[in-house]
């Protein structure tokens, strides 16, 4: 196995208490992705009754495919921090930010 270090915003809060990488109002997934190339909806998350174990990862942004955001550059996120929260039945980035 390889590691790298890299440097990913951070997913400050998640309001999604059904998915399984949330854990106290936190995302603890190694990484997250967002969007479907249209719109800013979490990729990763998906519900589950049981929840990730470590509570001391933060999830970063390891991918964004909403081109149309302003945080977007090459496909990467360059916002300090995130925020994912309900839109309609889904979670959406909360931080995204049409150019």
């Amino acid at each position: 196995m390889r590691k790298l270090t890299v440097i990913m915003p951070d997913v400050s809060e998640c309001v999604m208490v059904e998915c399984a990488y949330n854990t106290d109002r936190a995302c603890h997934a190694r990484a997250i992705t967002v969007g479907d190339g249209a719109h800013a909806a979490c990729d990763t998350f998906f519900a589950s009754e049981d929840h990730a174990a470590d509570r001391v990862r933060v999830a970063g942004v390891g991918a964004c495919k909403v081109t149309t955001c302003r945080h977007n550059t090459d496909f990467e996120c360059t916002s300090a921090s995130i925020r994912v929260g309900r839109h309609e039945q889904h979670a959406d980035c909360l931080t995204f930010s049409a150019r």
